[in-house]
């Protein structure tokens, strides 16, 4: 299966340092660097990523 990518919306131009793409996985989501496409994801489960974006707009780290 050949994954298809989204980038994020809020991501920018090509000076843009945090450019992020998501896919879907069979179970779950991938999350990779739209700059460096080949060098892997990190598969999350919904709630996961769910968390990890309510983190981020929570502003923790």
């Amino acid at each position: 299966m050949i994954m298809q990518w989204r980038k994020s919306s809020l991501s920018g131009g090509a000076d843009d340092e945090h450019c992020v793409e998501l896919g879907r996985l069979a179970r779950g989501v991938g999350v990779r660097d739209s700059k460096d496409p080949e060098g892997g994801h990190l598969a999350l489960s919904v709630a996961q990523l769910g968390a990890l974006l309510r983190q981020i707009k929570d502003g923790q780290r």
